[in-house]
Protein backbone atom coordinates (compact mmCIF):
# COMPACT_ATOMS: atom_id res chain seq x y z
CA UNK A 1 0.00 0.00 0.00
CA UNK A 2 1.42 3.38 -1.01
CA UNK A 3 1.37 6.06 1.64
CA UNK A 4 0.58 9.53 0.39
CA UNK A 5 1.15 12.83 2.10
CA UNK A 6 -0.94 15.97 1.73
CA UNK A 7 0.65 18.67 -0.41
CA UNK A 8 2.69 21.20 1.51
CA UNK A 9 1.66 24.81 1.65
CA UNK A 10 3.85 27.53 0.12
CA UNK A 11 4.85 28.55 3.65
CA UNK A 12 5.94 24.98 4.41
CA UNK A 13 7.96 24.84 1.21
CA UNK A 14 9.67 28.13 2.01
CA UNK A 15 10.51 26.92 5.52
CA UNK A 16 11.95 23.69 4.11
CA UNK A 17 13.99 25.64 1.59
CA UNK A 18 15.36 27.90 4.32
CA UNK A 19 16.27 24.89 6.46
CA UNK A 20 18.06 23.27 3.53
CA UNK A 21 19.94 26.48 2.77
CA UNK A 22 21.00 26.82 6.41
CA UNK A 23 22.17 23.21 6.46
CA UNK A 24 24.18 23.74 3.27
CA UNK A 25 25.75 26.92 4.61
CA UNK A 26 26.67 25.20 7.87
CA UNK A 27 28.24 22.29 6.03
CA UNK A 28 30.25 24.66 3.85
CA UNK A 29 31.51 26.45 6.96
CA UNK A 30 32.45 23.11 8.53
CA UNK A 31 34.38 22.13 5.39
CA UNK A 32 36.21 25.46 5.40
CA UNK A 33 37.12 25.01 9.03
CA UNK A 34 38.35 21.43 8.49
CA UNK A 35 40.47 22.54 5.55
CA UNK A 36 41.91 25.50 7.39
CA UNK A 37 42.64 23.43 10.49
CA UNK A 38 44.59 20.90 8.44
CA UNK A 39 46.51 23.63 6.67
CA UNK A 40 47.07 25.50 9.91
CA UNK A 41 48.63 22.46 11.55
CA UNK A 42 50.98 22.03 8.60
CA UNK A 43 52.16 25.63 8.56
CA UNK A 44 52.11 26.41 12.29
CA UNK A 45 55.89 26.24 12.70
CA UNK A 46 56.36 28.54 9.72
CA UNK A 47 53.76 30.95 11.09
CA UNK A 48 55.55 31.18 14.41
CA UNK A 49 58.83 31.81 12.63
CA UNK A 50 57.29 34.57 10.53
CA UNK A 51 55.79 36.10 13.68
CA UNK A 52 59.21 36.10 15.32
CA UNK A 53 60.82 37.74 12.29
CA UNK A 54 58.08 40.39 12.09
CA UNK A 55 58.48 41.12 15.80
CA UNK A 56 62.24 41.42 15.38
CA UNK A 57 61.99 43.81 12.44
CA UNK A 58 59.35 46.03 14.04
CA UNK A 59 60.93 46.20 17.47
CA UNK A 60 64.53 46.62 16.29
CA UNK A 61 64.33 49.85 14.38
CA UNK A 62 60.98 49.59 12.61
CA UNK A 63 59.00 52.80 12.90
CA UNK A 64 55.59 51.18 12.57
CA UNK A 65 55.25 49.79 16.10
CA UNK A 66 56.70 51.46 19.16
CA UNK A 67 55.50 50.34 22.55
CA UNK A 68 53.39 52.65 24.70
CA UNK A 69 51.84 52.03 28.10
CA UNK A 70 48.32 53.36 27.53
CA UNK A 71 45.93 54.61 24.87
CA UNK A 72 46.69 58.24 24.03
CA UNK A 73 44.22 61.08 24.35
CA UNK A 74 42.60 62.60 21.31
CA UNK A 75 41.65 59.46 19.35
CA UNK A 76 38.24 57.91 18.81
CA UNK A 77 37.87 54.96 21.17
CA UNK A 78 34.86 52.59 21.16
CA UNK A 79 32.76 53.12 24.26
CA UNK A 80 32.52 49.31 24.60
CA UNK A 81 36.30 48.95 25.06
CA UNK A 82 38.09 48.89 28.40
CA UNK A 83 41.01 51.03 29.59
CA UNK A 84 43.45 48.82 27.66
CA UNK A 85 41.38 48.81 24.47
CA UNK A 86 40.03 45.30 24.89
CA UNK A 87 36.45 44.60 23.83
CA UNK A 88 34.77 42.07 26.09
CA UNK A 89 32.03 39.55 25.41
CA UNK A 90 30.11 37.90 28.21
CA UNK A 91 27.20 35.50 28.42
CA UNK A 92 24.84 37.89 26.61
CA UNK A 93 27.14 37.90 23.58
CA UNK A 94 27.15 41.69 23.26
CA UNK A 95 30.30 43.73 22.91
CA UNK A 96 31.16 45.41 26.20
CA UNK A 97 29.39 42.77 28.32
CA UNK A 98 30.94 40.40 30.86
CA UNK A 99 29.93 37.10 32.41
CA UNK A 100 30.27 38.49 35.94
CA UNK A 101 32.98 38.91 38.53
CA UNK A 102 33.39 35.16 39.03
CA UNK A 103 33.96 34.40 35.35
CA UNK A 104 37.41 33.58 34.00
CA UNK A 105 38.82 36.41 31.88
CA UNK A 106 40.32 35.21 28.61
CA UNK A 107 42.23 37.91 26.70
CA UNK A 108 43.00 37.26 23.03
CA UNK A 109 45.49 39.34 21.05
CA UNK A 110 44.92 38.67 17.37
CA UNK A 111 45.59 40.11 13.92
CA UNK A 112 42.86 39.29 11.41
CA UNK A 113 45.50 38.54 8.76
CA UNK A 114 47.61 36.31 10.99
CA UNK A 115 47.40 32.66 9.81
CA UNK A 116 48.15 31.44 13.32
CA UNK A 117 45.20 33.45 14.61
CA UNK A 118 42.98 31.82 12.00
CA UNK A 119 44.22 28.40 13.09
CA UNK A 120 43.63 29.39 16.72
CA UNK A 121 40.01 30.28 15.93
CA UNK A 122 39.49 26.97 14.14
CA UNK A 123 40.82 24.96 17.09
CA UNK A 124 39.45 26.99 20.00
CA UNK A 125 36.66 29.22 18.69
CA UNK A 126 33.78 26.88 19.44
CA UNK A 127 35.13 26.10 22.93
CA UNK A 128 35.53 29.77 23.82
CA UNK A 129 32.08 30.60 22.50
CA UNK A 130 30.58 27.82 24.64
CA UNK A 131 32.50 28.95 27.73
CA UNK A 132 31.35 32.50 27.13
CA UNK A 133 27.74 31.55 26.46
CA UNK A 134 27.41 29.49 29.65
CA UNK A 135 28.95 32.23 31.78
CA UNK A 136 32.20 30.43 32.58
CA UNK A 137 34.35 32.99 30.78
CA UNK A 138 34.45 36.56 29.58
CA UNK A 139 36.29 36.70 26.26
CA UNK A 140 38.18 39.95 25.63
CA UNK A 141 39.42 40.69 22.13
CA UNK A 142 42.40 42.93 21.42
CA UNK A 143 42.43 43.25 17.63
CA UNK A 144 45.83 44.59 16.63
CA UNK A 145 47.47 45.22 13.28
CA UNK A 146 51.11 44.51 12.61
CA UNK A 147 50.76 42.65 9.31
CA UNK A 148 49.54 45.55 7.16
CA UNK A 149 52.53 45.12 4.88
CA UNK A 150 51.42 41.58 4.02
CA UNK A 151 48.13 42.41 2.28
CA UNK A 152 49.28 43.63 -1.14
CA UNK A 153 49.39 47.24 0.00
CA UNK A 154 45.81 47.36 1.28
CA UNK A 155 46.52 47.61 5.06
CA UNK A 156 44.03 44.81 5.63
CA UNK A 157 45.01 44.17 9.25
CA UNK A 158 44.14 47.74 10.24
CA UNK A 159 41.00 47.92 8.09
CA UNK A 160 39.59 44.64 9.42
CA UNK A 161 40.37 45.52 13.05
CA UNK A 162 38.86 49.00 12.60
CA UNK A 163 35.77 47.43 11.02
CA UNK A 164 35.41 45.08 13.98
CA UNK A 165 35.74 47.99 16.43
CA UNK A 166 33.12 49.96 14.50
CA UNK A 167 30.66 47.05 14.53
CA UNK A 168 31.30 46.49 18.24
CA UNK A 169 30.31 50.10 18.87
CA UNK A 170 27.35 50.36 16.49
CA UNK A 171 25.95 46.81 16.56
CA UNK A 172 27.33 45.19 19.75
CA UNK A 173 24.98 42.21 19.46
CA UNK A 174 26.53 41.23 16.10
CA UNK A 175 30.22 41.94 16.75
CA UNK A 176 31.17 38.48 18.04
CA UNK A 177 29.76 36.75 14.97
CA UNK A 178 31.42 39.33 12.75
CA UNK A 179 34.89 38.60 14.11
CA UNK A 180 34.30 34.88 13.57
CA UNK A 181 33.25 35.65 9.99
CA UNK A 182 36.43 37.67 9.42
CA UNK A 183 38.44 34.57 10.24
CA UNK A 184 36.18 32.39 8.10
CA UNK A 185 36.99 34.72 5.18
CA UNK A 186 40.61 35.31 6.12
CA UNK A 187 42.76 36.22 3.10
CA UNK A 188 46.16 34.72 2.41
CA UNK A 189 49.19 36.70 3.46
CA UNK A 190 50.85 38.49 0.56
CA UNK A 191 47.81 38.30 -1.72
CA UNK A 192 45.07 40.86 -2.44
CA UNK A 193 42.73 41.21 0.55
CA UNK A 194 39.02 42.07 0.73
CA UNK A 195 38.27 45.73 0.13
CA UNK A 196 35.90 47.74 2.33
CA UNK A 197 32.90 46.86 0.16
CA UNK A 198 33.63 43.17 0.73
CA UNK A 199 34.03 43.76 4.46
CA UNK A 200 30.56 45.30 4.43
CA UNK A 201 29.18 42.19 2.72
CA UNK A 202 30.88 39.89 5.22
CA UNK A 203 29.40 41.98 8.03
CA UNK A 204 25.87 41.74 6.65
CA UNK A 205 26.24 37.99 6.12
CA UNK A 206 27.25 37.74 9.80
CA UNK A 207 24.08 39.52 10.92
CA UNK A 208 25.25 43.13 11.11
CA UNK A 209 22.39 45.46 10.13
CA UNK A 210 22.87 46.94 6.65
CA UNK A 211 22.65 50.48 8.05
CA UNK A 212 25.66 49.72 10.25
CA UNK A 213 27.61 47.70 7.67
CA UNK A 214 27.36 50.61 5.23
CA UNK A 215 29.48 52.71 7.59
CA UNK A 216 32.43 50.32 7.84
CA UNK A 217 34.37 52.21 5.18
CA UNK A 218 34.56 55.34 7.32
CA UNK A 219 37.36 53.60 9.27
CA UNK A 220 36.98 55.96 12.24
CA UNK A 221 38.87 53.58 14.52
CA UNK A 222 42.09 53.27 12.50
CA UNK A 223 44.03 55.38 15.04
CA UNK A 224 42.55 53.32 17.86
CA UNK A 225 43.78 50.11 16.24
CA UNK A 226 47.24 51.59 15.74
CA UNK A 227 47.40 52.67 19.38
CA UNK A 228 46.09 49.31 20.54
CA UNK A 229 48.93 47.67 18.63
CA UNK A 230 51.46 49.94 20.30
CA UNK A 231 50.00 49.14 23.72
CA UNK A 232 50.35 45.42 23.04
CA UNK A 233 53.99 45.79 22.00
CA UNK A 234 54.69 47.95 25.03
CA UNK A 235 53.31 45.51 27.60
CA UNK A 236 56.13 43.37 29.07
CA UNK A 237 53.55 40.94 30.47
CA UNK A 238 52.65 39.88 26.93
CA UNK A 239 56.15 38.87 25.85
CA UNK A 240 57.10 35.22 25.60
CA UNK A 241 60.11 33.65 27.31
CA UNK A 242 62.33 34.96 24.52
CA UNK A 243 61.14 38.52 24.92
CA UNK A 244 58.94 38.49 21.82
CA UNK A 245 55.37 39.54 21.23
CA UNK A 246 53.54 37.40 18.69
CA UNK A 247 49.97 36.65 17.74
CA UNK A 248 47.94 34.90 18.87
CA UNK A 249 48.72 35.69 22.50
CA UNK A 250 46.26 34.32 25.06
CA UNK A 251 45.90 35.24 28.72
CA UNK A 252 43.83 33.25 31.22
CA UNK A 253 42.98 35.42 34.23
CA UNK A 254 45.90 37.70 33.43
CA UNK A 255 48.53 35.01 32.88
CA UNK A 256 49.86 34.15 29.44
CA UNK A 257 48.64 30.69 28.47
CA UNK A 258 51.78 28.59 28.13
CA UNK A 259 50.06 25.42 26.94
CA UNK A 260 49.64 24.17 23.40
CA UNK A 261 46.65 26.04 22.01
CA UNK A 262 46.87 23.98 18.80
CA UNK A 263 45.87 20.88 20.80
CA UNK A 264 42.06 20.66 20.74
CA UNK A 265 40.62 21.10 24.23
CA UNK A 266 43.84 22.24 25.90
CA UNK A 267 42.81 25.87 26.29
CA UNK A 268 39.28 24.94 27.32
CA UNK A 269 40.68 22.65 30.03
CA UNK A 270 42.86 25.50 31.32
CA UNK A 271 39.89 27.87 31.49
CA UNK A 272 37.71 25.30 33.24
CA UNK A 273 40.51 24.60 35.72
CA UNK A 274 40.78 28.31 36.46
CA UNK A 275 37.02 28.49 36.96
CA UNK A 276 37.14 25.60 39.42
CA UNK A 277 40.01 27.01 41.47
Amino acid sequence: MVTTHPPRSPADRRAAARAQAEQTTAEQARRRRRTRTAVGAAVLAAVLLVGAVVWFVLSRGGSEVEGISQLPDGIDVPSVSDDHGGISFGASGEAGSTSGDDAVRVDLYVDFLCPGCGAFEDVNGADLEALRADGTATVVLHTISFLDGRSDGSSYSTRAAAAFSYVAEEAPEAAYDFQVALFDHQPVEGEPAPDDARLEQIAEEAGVPATVADGISDQRYRDFVGALTQVAFGDPDLLDDQGRFTTPTVLVDGTVFAGDWSAPGALRAAVEAAAAS
